[in-house]
């Protein structure tokens, strides 16, 4: 894919994979792929894996998830009322999703219903707090639009919207975790933004930093987190 830091990005979910599946009598992985735009397959030795994907319906996603063959069945909409059957996934995966979506909250929460006790919620984030997403949020459609081939290596789908809600954020989401009971289990930061790769992209990316005085860094631009579906009855049924 285009992000330019995929072997260090790939290696935390795959290590979390194989612990979970570690001793398990497991033969069959199911997955949900929310975001499924972005193509990032999880693989796990010994184990089959059946991936589900379901994003919002945007012109540039459903041509990009037409052409994936790694997954089962996919669907495009509305995610708030997307129809998944409670708790029959392993892992939830949730690929620069939250950043681009309204109500984002609701989306995940929706999600993570059809987790598993015990389950995985691997997250990737555009984080609203970094001088990359300040800059995403702020520039305007029509020259991210003028921009975007430019700038984005092929075959990004885009560009999509910028709403970067709280959620995008890590103050958002360790909030959202703590109050659905959730257990997170690995929080990084790294830098893969697709811009980024680009002269012009970095040092636009740069200039914000500096015009905020460091309060939107240019260090990194995305939140990696691994979260852990309690399987205690004593957590919110979520």
């Amino acid at each position: 894919m285009y992000e330019v830091s995929l072997a260090q990005r790939g290696d935390i979910f795959a290590q979390r994979l194989r612990e979970h599946c570690a001793g398990r009598p497991m033969r069959r992985l199911e997955v949900l792929v929310a975001g499924c735009a972005h193509d990032e397959p999880l693989h796990v030795d010994h184990v089959e894996t059946r991936a589900t994907g379901v994003d919002e319906d945007h012109p540039e996603i459903r041509k990009v998830v037409e052409e994936r063959a790694d997954l089962l069945t996919w669907s495009l909409g509305d995610l708030r009322d997307v129809s998944l059957p409670p708790r029959s996934f392993d892992v939830v995966q949730v690929l620069f999703l939250l950043e681009r979506v309204r109500h984002a909250e609701l989306v995940l929460d929706r999600l993570l219903q059809s987790l598993r006790p015990g389950g995985l919620l691997l997250l990737r984030v555009r984080d609203r707090r970094s001088a990359y997403g300040l800059l995403d949020r702020l520039t305007p459609p029509f020259l991210r639009r003028a921009l975007w081939r430019a700038l984005v290596p092929q075959p990004a789908p885009g560009p999509l919207p910028t709403v970067y809600g709280p959620l995008a954020s890590s103050d958002g989401l360790h909030a959202f975790c703590l109050s659905r009971g959730l257990m997170i289990i690995d929080d990084e930061r790294t830098s893969s933004g697709p811009a980024r790769a680009r002269t012009i992209g970095a040092a636009a990316v740069a200039t914000v930093a500096r015009l905020t005085n460091g309060r939107y860094p240019a260090t990194h631009d995305e939140i990696t987190m691994v979260v852990r579906k309690p399987q205690h009855h004593f957590a919110r049924l979520i």
